[in-house]
């Protein structure tokens, strides 16, 4: 038999793919890293305080080019980190201004190849299928692209997710170079367990690869916030059934506007942008998102774990449509019930239960300080609150001042990275809406339900009985 030499080089070019990928990341990521460093040792030398904000800020803004680039170049993975670093109450202002437009524009595949994966996964020609597809994606991600679509002998349109080819070995390759560069981070600069978070987001994302999983917990969730409202606080799109594998996803299309896109739209409709039908269509947005994932982390366990911008529609009516649910977690009951109790705890300023809520989560901390519990409560409130201390526009775990700094995380469960990317990703919403609140104080009556119902809190302690029904709750939910 013939040596096919194509064939050879096809194998020695997806065998050397990882590698090459790999020195790519970590020439960039060492470059970035040591370009802070050395930035931190000159900006010491400089007295005049408001003369070393303006070298930060040029600093921040030379680095987020650096930081875009890779994300931009290498796709796959990065793309979701664009969308962690990209948050107004995280990252340097000049990093968010970047990150923020990577969200929804990864490469698209193009449109023989979608055409194939579909075929091959659906065993049906496109024309058979669809009475119109639309090849043009209207959107991009990380891992996969959507198509509208209309189905024959359908009257709705529908929207198609389809799978890049590849995707998964390229992201799993860019998770294990993160996992090394968490471990070194966190021995030399910041005292958090990253490499349990890293762990955590290998796992969940490995799940994204199987559209059938998602088309399933997409189902449980819709039927969850039906059934325990008179109307769900969210849109979840409704899957079609028979039309879903494990790299193709129908469902039901859902009209409305990217939350990124918002302000541009209530200028579009002649609203002004400050004035108080803005505002109240924003804190309505707010609102029905934070119901929303109160009632699915306290109340199910069983909740979508991916709110970024991209995600997130907003249509008429001031509506909130939420998308993707290729990440989700399921709690067990100790974590949901550990987490009800210290989100109690940060409602009230209770330091000796936020305390207590460590340690029944298993979250494991050494103090580096003289007041331990008040360290551990900011650092709760930081981790798992969406409310911004006072005068505090931007968190950085890097600072002096940082709890962090002040205790160190040695251990942080895997399976509450979800919990924590969430609340980080809603305050993020909540800063970018321009709206400073506390998830944990709206939670409250959702918490001391489910802690009721489990029996580990009696009627009498209860300070919010009388908003214990889901109905009430949603009625007085924004006070």
């Amino acid at each position: 038999m013939p040596l096919d030499f194509k064939d050879v080089q096809d194998k020695l070019s997806t065998g050397f793919r990882p590698w090459q990928r790999s020195f790519q990341f970590w020439v960039r990521a060492v470059d970035i890293y040591t370009g802070y460093k050395v930035f931190q040792v000159r900006v010491n030398f400089e007295k005049d305080e408001k003369k070393a904000e303006a070298m930060w800020e040029r600093q921040h803004e030379f680095a987020a080019d650096k930081v875009y680039s890779m994300c931009s170049d290498m796709g796959g993975f990065f793309l979701k980190v664009a969308q962690i670093l990209g948050k107004p109450d995280l990252a340097p202002a000049a990093w968010v201004r970047r990150l923020v437009t990577l969200c929804d524009h990864a490469p698209a595949t193009p449109s023989n190849m979608v055409q194939l994966v579909l075929e091959k996964e659906l065993c049906r020609n496109v024309d058979e299928m669809f009475e119109r597809f639309e090849w043009d994606p209207i959107g991009s991600a990380s891992i996969a692209q959507v198509h509208r679509a209309r189905l024959k002998g359908d009257k709705k349109d529908v929207v198609v997710k389809v799978q890049h080819p590849g995707v998964q070995d390229l992201m799993m390759t860019d998770l294990r170079n993160l996992k090394a560069l968490a471990l070194f981070v966190q021995k030399t600069d910041i005292n958090f367990d990253f490499f349990s978070v890293c762990k955590e987001m290998e796992k969940q994302i490995g799940y994204e690869f199987d559209f059938t999983r998602e088309a399933d917990a997409m189902d449980r969730i819709r039927t969850f916030l039906h059934k325990i409202n008179r109307k769900a606080p969210v849109k979840v799109p409704r899957v079609i059934q028979n039309a879903v594998t494990k790299r193709v996803l129908v469902m039901e299309y859902i009209d409305g506007v990217p939350i990124l896109n918002l302000g541009d739209e209530i200028k579009k409709r002649g609203v002004d942008p400050d004035g108080k039908m803005a505002a109240a269509a924003k804190q309505n947005i707010l609102k029905s998102l934070t119901l929303a994932y109160g009632q699915m982390i306290l109340k199910s366990g069983f909740f979508h774990a991916d709110p970024h911008p991209g995600n997130i529609l907003i249509c008429k009516g001031s509506e909130v449509a939420l998308l993707d649910y290729g990440q989700v977690k399921d709690l067990p009951n100790t974590l949901r019930l550990g987490y009800a109790n210290l989100v109690l705890a940060i409602a009230d300023k209770d330091h000796a239960r936020a305390t207590e809520g460590f340690r029944e989560l298993g979250i494991d901390t050494l103090s580096l300080c003289s007041d331990e519990q008040a360290e551990l409560f900011k650092l709760a409130q930081v981790m798992f609150d969406t409310k911004l201390p006072p005068g505090v526009k931007v968190l950085s775990p890097f600072s002096e001042d940082s709890s962090i700094k002040k205790v160190a995380v040695q251990a942080f469960p895997e399976e509450l990275f979800s919990v924590l990317r969430t609340v980080q990703l809603l305050r993020g919403l909540s800063v970018g809406l321009g709206i400073n609140y506390s998830c944990a104080e709206q939670w409250r009556p959702i918490a001391e339900e489910a802690l009721y119902l489990a029996g580990r809190l009696k009627a009498k302690d209860l300070k919010t009985r009388e908003r214990s029904k889901i109905g009430f709750l949603r009625r007085k939910f924004w006070r």
